[in-house]
């Protein structure tokens, strides 16, 4: 009997922290409009380029994006809206047409890979976020 507790002790311990690993094993997910509402830094070469903004009001070609004057290169200047996609999100033009893709690596990253070699990521929060 003390077997058969001990056991089930166990398995109960093992499922709770399979969920608990769960939780944040988002890879390749889309990201749900209310999941994105917030700030997230926009990342390249382990410099932080600016902050955007996601929203879950809905605009022309996708949902609300707020973007600074200046990304320094990170962003296409014709990103007005964001979109989720079957693998993560993606950023897009007035049209829809996605400028750049990133894919989902958790709750809080997404990656793009660019052709130039250099990954530019998105991060929930970041430096000063607000």
């Amino acid at each position: 009997m003390k077997t058969l507790m001990t056991g089930m002790a166990l398995a109960l311990a093992l499922g709770s922290s399979s969920l608990a690993f769960a939780a944040d094993e988002e890879a390749g997910v889309p990201l749900a409009p209310s999941d994105a509402a917030g700030t997230w830094s926009l990342e390249s070469g382990g410099h932080t380029l600016c902050r955007v903004k996601l929203g879950t009001e809905k605009t022309a070609g996708g949902y609300a994006l707020q973007t600074p004057a200046t990304c320094q290169g990170g962003l296409p200047a014709q990103a007005v809206a964001w979109t989720p996609t079957h693998d993560g999100m993606a950023l897009v033009d007035a049209s829809g047409t996605a400028l750049i893709r990133f894919n989902r690596w958790s709750n809080s990253l997404f990656v793009s890979h660019r052709s130039s070699g250099e990954d530019v990521q998105l991060r929930r929060g970041g430096p000063n976020a607000g």
